[in-house]
Formats: C-alpha cells, sequence, structure tokens
C-alpha cells in the first residue's frame, strides 16, 4: 500500500510539472524592442520588461535598434518571422512600422505599443504609457515655482526646448507645458527672448543632447549678449544637461549668474546628481517598473483572452483609431523630494545618486 502511495504521489508530482511547463510553453515569447541604450532610461524599461515577463513564465526576445529606423523594422520583421506571441514597441519613429505591423496582425500577434505611441497603423492593439500632457504641466508648473512668478514681478527671459518631432509624446509634453507657460508669455511676464516657439521650431531629433548643446550654444551667443536666461523649458535629462554645459561655458552658475531653472524629465542618475549640486532645477520621475507591470498585466490579460485594463480611450489617436491606453502618473522631482520619491520607493539607492 505505502509504494502505490508513493508511486501516485510520485505520478501526480509528474502530471504537475508537465502541466506547469507546458503552461510556460504556452505563453510563448514576447518580443521587446527598445529604441536606445544611449539613454539609462530605456535600459531600466527594457530590463524590468524582462524580469517581469520571466517571472510570470513568459520567454523574452529584448533588442535594442541604436535609434536606427532600418534596424528596429529589421528586428520586428525577424520577431514576426520567428512567432512571437505578443509585441512590445518603444518605437524610434512612430511613423515607420505600419507595413510590418500588418504582417503581425495577420499572423496574429497583438501589438502594444510602449511609452511611444505608434501611428499611422490599425494594427496597434493596446498602449501603455504616462500621462505625458500632465508631464508637461509639472515640467512647466516647477519653472513657476522656480521663477516665483506667483509672488515676483518679472519679467523673465526663458528658452524654449521641445523633443525629437518624430516622437508623438514630444507633442503632448510641449503642449501640457506651453498650457502653464503661454499665459504668463501673453502677460509679458515671461519672454522668449529668441522668438523661437513651436515644435517645428524648437524640437530637438532623436532627443539628442548635442543638438540641444549646440542649440543652446547659438541662442547664447545671438540673443543673450546683454541679456540673462532665466529659464529654459527642457522636456528630457538628457537634453538638460547638454543645455547646463551650454550655460556652463558662458559662466552661469558662477559668482553673480546663477543658473536658470531647468527642468528635465526621466530622472536620469546625472540629472538627478545634478539637481543636489543645484544646476538643473527638476526633473520628472517616471516609474518604469510600474510601467512594466501594467503592460505585462496586459499581455497576461490578452494570452488569456480577456480584455486588458485601460483607463483612457479617447486621447490616443494615432491617425488611424483611437488606442485604448493606460495611462500612468508622473511625479515631480526636485531637491526636496528626492530621497522619498526616488530613495525610499527602492528605484535608486542612496549611494547611486550621491552627489
Amino acid at each position: 500500500m505505502r509504494f502505490l502511495k508513493a508511486a501516485l504521489a510520485a505520478t501526480l508530482l509528474t502530471a504537475t510539472v508537465l502541466s506547469g511547463s507546458a503552461f510556460a510553453q504556452e505563453k510563448g515569447t514576447v518580443g521587446v524592442l527598445m529604441p536606445t541604450k544611449a539613454s539609462a532610461r530605456w535600459i531600466a524599461d527594457g530590463d524590468n520588461m524582462v524580469k517581469q515577463l520571466q517571472e510570470r513564465g513568459y520567454k523574452t526576445d529584448l533588442q535594442y535598434a541604436e535609434d536606427d529606423i532600418p534596424t528596429q523594422i529589421s528586428q520586428l520583421e525577424n520577431m514576426v518571422a520567428a512567432g512571437v506571441q505578443t509585441l512590445v514597441i518603444a518605437s524610434i519613429d512612430g511613423t515607420t512600422l505600419t507595413d510590418v505591423l500588418e504582417q503581425a496582425h495577420n499572423k496574429g500577434i497583438k501589438v502594444i505599443a510602449y511609452d511611444r505611441l505608434i501611428r499611422n497603423s490599425p494594427n496597434v492593439d493596446y498602449y501603455t504609457t504616462f500621462d505625458n500632457q500632465q508631464v508637461g504641466v509639472l515640467q512647466a508648473q516647477s519653472i513657476v515655482q522656480g521663477l516665483k512668478l506667483e509672488t515676483e514681478a518679472g519679467p523673465f527671459n526663458i528658452e524654449l526646448f521641445g523633443g525629437s518631432p518624430d516622437d508623438n509624446n514630444a507633442f503632448f509634453f510641449y503642449n501640457g507645458a506651453m498650457s502653464v507657460l503661454q499665459p504668463y508669455i501673453d502677460q509679458g511676464k515671461l519672454v522668449v527672448v529668441s522668438g523661437e516657439t513651436g515644435m517645428e521650431k524648437v524640437g530637438t531629433l532623436r532627443w539628442d543632447p548635442a543638438v540641444a548643446q549646440a542649440r543652446m550654444d547659438n541662442l547664447l551667443s545671438s540673443y543673450y549678449g546683454d541679456k540673462t536666461v532665466n529659464a529654459v523649458l527642457s522636456p528630457y535629462d538628457g537634453l538638460s544637461i547638454g543645455i547646463i554645459s551650454a550655460l556652463s561655458a558662458v559662466g552661469y552658475g558662477q559668482g553673480d549668474k546663477p543658473m536658470p531653472i531647468v527642468s528635465g524629465q526621466d530622472a536620469e542618475v546625472p540629472s538627478v546628481k545634478s539637481i543636489q549640486n543645484g544646476q538643473q532645477y527638476s526633473t520628472i520621475f517616471k516609474d518604469t517598473r510600474e510601467l512594466a507591470k501594467v503592460t505585462v498585466n496586459m499581455i497576461d490579460a490578452v494570452g488569456q483572452k480577456k480584455e486588458p485594463e485601460v483607463n483612457d480611450t479617447k486621447t490616443y489617436d494615432n491617425g488611424e483609431k483611437v488606442v485604448p491606453s493606460y495611462l500612468l502618473k508622473p511625479v515631480l522631482v526636485t531637491k526636496d523630494n528626492i530621497a522619498p520619491v526616488l530613495v525610499d520607493s527602492g528605484y535608486y539607492t542612496a549611494d547611486q545618486i550621491k552627489p
């Protein structure tokens, strides 16, 4: 009898293991495409996606295209040919993927646009991102706060920088910021000395810090010979570092020439240190762990033939359809709340961001 019980237990254990293996195998492979390793932010996104997917029993294929559009298209084509279960895509140029996404759709592969909306395709099933309009609002509010616009008479001189024109998010960031700043510009309390406004003039292709630094150099030499820059709207930490380099080169941050109020985004380590050192004024924290979690939850729901949870079905029209989306809340970070937001949450250790 003892032998029969042991044999039965062994049989049940084997069946359970095989069932578990089959379940994991059924989950299949998720293709994860990130734009570049040049930004620490995208490395963190890729790592978080892989970690959470593997914890749930998926295989993963993570690839970076180093901001080269043909490379990303080729990576997508290879993943579609390999028959991945789902594609998670942070696109380089959200207008160039229409043909390959049609191939994916024809093979029954679901597509989730990750933090950058993919445009001009009906074959984008879902979108996970942060509230990008609110990102811009928070950036502008930090400038209002830093300049004390509510109480100081001004006028203050400001220059505007936008993100990459081929990234749909860049327009949300800029428009959100201008919804706050434009009334002050209209009142004459903020003055754009260069006169350069609008994404067609202030956009920074591929979010390139060197391009932002060169433009800031040019603005300073062309318009600020006898004037002072008081604030710079920057939509991303990498651009902020380039902008601050240009400002530092002509003496800002020294003696009686204070560093302007400079915004940012992504809470990258160099910028967090810069904030603590009194150079960059603010950044926007977007917890990539939470974005990965929401995305993996969507993948699980799709795999189980369920409707994924979304909280926005009106905002993100990609030119072919309104893409069902899940938006997360961004958080403004200044020198005053670095520890509670970034360290206490476990996103960074205190040593990682020690200036």
